[in-house]
């Protein structure tokens, strides 16, 4: 799952924040001298947590992401608490895309770090297929079985093993709107996609431009295709394509891209038309849509829950300023899609465990989630732990749908095919931007590019 990445900063750095300073205090008193193991302190109810870390004082823990940012900030607070109740020390090792090159790398110079952060099932796969993966252990297992839908738990598994703990999780159907320009435009929030480009045409006859595309980053188009599809061709037709069961020229892409084409086709809906989509990363799509008053770049934007934390980089309040609505249904149902980072084990440590047994339970958890942009597939966490009731609810949908969400097919495919910049599904939807009308051109370089990378 990627989103928005701006700048990286070291673990040091963010323990000097102050918000930090207070959970490293906290963490501090919370060692147990009875077995060496940390525990956090009761809850309000008086019952103490279940989860029990092991002592891993002097240990040292490499973990390596692709989060910058907000994101990076968010994920150092749940290392820096694991490193209060452990006594490890946790160094982030910031990542770069394709992560699976990356970690080749550090594999190939013999320094991988202990655990990674992976975007994509199908990283997962290929870090495994290589044998660069260990086995989850028993606690950890013990967590995922505990607290975790099927689904989840078979998405980090690789020929039966279990590999992957999932940590962060993303409802990639919603759609994201200023409110003013909506009350402005008398504009009604749309179910279908039929009345969502009315809702555009009406939003634009006031004379704001209605959607926000971030298409420098090509994973966002493939979120709109994902979504189009899955409600349109149904969830069989999604799991086949995702494994390249049926090809990209199948007549049920030509309907997906036909419809996206709907929208993609009339630039004047899109804030700085096709050019301009194509020049704007997915933070600046998120920020433009809300400053401005009521006269923003754009009056919507879509993706997921994590939009969150780019809507905090500006003044308006999310529930008020900010609402959302699912993605209109294309077909009889609208979609549910989802996505998610998953920790793996590089290296067999005890301290590399426990850190898996730690992502998987609801105490991490819900440290992200208080901080907000962050949704847990972990059903066990509070959802009061989130900051408000727009990402409570987002939270409490993707938990309750279960078994029934389909992962983010682009994460699902090789790594080469649906995870790499300018190059794959990312360029070739980039093109189908710019030239719309051309389906079947489109539809013939997405299965050259699969077929490529699906060795089938």
């Amino acid at each position: 799952m990627r989103t928005g990445r701006t700048g990286r900063i070291g673990l040091a750095g963010v323990a000097a924040i102050g918000a930090l300073a207070l959970v490293a205090t906290a963490c501090s008193s919370d060692k147990k001298a009875n077995g060496g193991v940390g525990t956090l302190p009761p809850s309000k109810s008086g019952a103490a947590p279940a989860l029990q870390l092991p002592r891993l004082d002097g240990q040292k823990i490499e973990v390596a992401a692709v989060w910058t940012g907000p994101e990076q900030a968010n994920f150092l607070k749940v290392l820096k608490e694991f490193e209060g109740r452990t006594g490890a020390s946790v160094t982030f090792v910031p990542a770069q895309d394709p992560i699976v090159n990356f970690l080749g790398t550090k594999i190939a110079g013999g320094s991988p770090p202990d655990v990674a952060m992976l975007p994509q099932v199908g990283a997962i796969q290929q870090a495994a297929q290589k044998k660069w993966l260990k086995p989850v252990g028993a606690d950890a297992k013990a967590q995922l079985d505990k607290n975790y839908a099927k689904v989840w738990r078979d998405l980090g598994q690789v020929d039966g093993t279990q590999y992957a703990v999932y940590f962060k999780a993303a409802n990639k159907s919603l759609v994201w709107y200023n409110t003013k320009v909506f009350e402005t435009a008398g504009a009604q929030v749309p179910k279908t996609w039929k009345d969502f480009l009315s809702t555009a045409d009406t939003i634009s006859a006031s004379g704001v431009t209605p959607v926000s595309v971030g298409a420098a980053d090509g994973w966002t188009l493939t979120d709109w295709f994902e979504n189009v599809y899955l409600s349109q061709a149904g969830p069989d037709k999604y799991d086949q394509l995702a494994q390249h069961k049926i090809k990209w020229t199948d007549p049920s892409v030509k309907d997906a891209l036909t419809t996206l084409g709907q929208l993609f086709g009339k630039p004047d809906l899109i804030a700085g038309g096709t050019t301009g989509a194509l020049q704007t990363e997915f933070p600046a799509s998120v920020t433009q849509t809300f400053t401005g008053g009521d006269q923003p770049k754009a009056a919507m934007v879509f993706e997921g829950d994590f939009v969150s934390v780019n809507i905090a980089q500006t003044s308006a309040k999310i529930g008020t300023d900010a609402k959302v609505f699912p993605f209109p249904a294309v077909g009889a149902k609208a979609p549910v899609v989802t996505g998610g980072d998953a920790a793996v084990a590089l290296k067999d440590t005890k301290g590399a465990q426990a850190l898996l047994t730690w992502l998987a339970s609801p105490d991490a958890a819900k440290i992200w989630a208080a901080a907000g942009g962050y949704v847990s597939p972990n059903k066990a966490t509070d959802l009061a732990a989130y900051p408000n009731d727009v990402q409570r609810d987002i939270a409490k949908a993707l938990v309750g749908a279960g078994d029934d969400v389909r992962f983010d097919m682009s994460d699902q495919a090789p790594q080469s095919f649906g995870g790499t910049p300018g190059k794959g599904e990312w360029k070739d939807l980039q093109d189908f931007l710019k030239n719309p009308k051309d389906v079947t051109g489109a539809q013939a370089e997405l299965e050259a590019d699969a077929a490529a990378a699906y060795k089938n």
